[in-house]
């Protein structure tokens, strides 16, 4: 019996080895660009080499050289030109800089009508606002034009500050929009859509034009906040444990 299983395993093993010894193989050539040999033997020298111990083979893949890099063209005119920006960090960020400085700083004049600070009461530029917009507009407010007024000279004059500096960005992105966009609906109360977009007006833009440019800036930057080069940015690297949850 013992004799029987043992002749039944010769020959399963002479029918493997048949089938394996002539099977077809397929060569695989591949491109390498240096062979490195290490040794972690107790004892190398270098007439000797590797005596005893473990060796590792390393294999470099030469680069493929029918493999185009992407050239400056190829990213202006290839899929590249289609492709939206999903992550505003690294080069992605760089032109919200100059956008939100610039911004902040175009702003402040505008809350400071009949001086050089804000809620300038008393003074014609002041007063004129308040006959002239708050009153005719925005009566349905409750309390007095004045105050409502100064509130908006102060969102403006401080809003653009912060803004500018990138100091709790998001709160102050938030007051200049509704400014913006009461600025919108009282151009749009005043004077109508004046045509738009194909209508043509005497000073080239419509009055309710640059608010609305205003307002999508600072929606923006509510939604993303300041960006680099900000103090909001300074503030979250020192109060963030983003970087110790992630090693964590």
């Amino acid at each position: 019996m013992v004799t029987h299983l043992i002749n039944i395993a010769i020959a399963f093993a002479s029918t493997l080895i048949s089938t394996t010894a002539f099977a077809p193989v397929q060569r695989v050539d591949l491109p390498l660009h240096s062979v490195v040999v290490s040794c972690s033997a107790p004892s190398r020298t270098p007439a000797r080499g590797c005596q005893s111990g473990r060796f590792s083979v390393g294999l470099f893949m030469a680069e493929d050289p029918e493999v185009k890099k992407e050239s400056i063209v190829d990213r202006i005119t290839g899929p590249k030109l289609f492709k939206t920006v999903t992550n505003w960090n690294g080069i992605h960020s760089v032109p919200l800089v100059p956008l939100r400085i610039f911004t902040g700083l175009l702003m402040i004049h505008h809350g400071s009508e009949g001086g050089v600070g804000p809620a300038n009461f008393g003074t014609p530029e002041f007063q004129g606002f308040v006959d002239y917009i708050m009153k005719p507009q925005f009566g349905f407010l409750p309390g007095s034009p004045e105050i409502w007024a100064a509130i908006h000279d102060y969102a403006e004059f401080y809003g653009g500050i912060f803004f500018a500096l990138g100091f709790l960005t998001r709160p102050a992105a938030l007051s200049l929009l509704v400014t913006m966009l009461s600025a919108v609906y009282f151009h749009l109360s005043a004077s109508g859509s004046q045509g738009f977009p194909l209508g043509h007006v005497s000073n080239y833009s419509y009055d309710f034009e640059e608010p609305l440019l205003y307002a999508l800036i600072f929606l923006v930057f509510w939604f993303n906040g300041a960006g680099p080069v900000s103090i909001d940015s300074l503030i979250y690297d020192a109060i963030s444990n983003e970087e110790t949850e992630d090693e964590e």
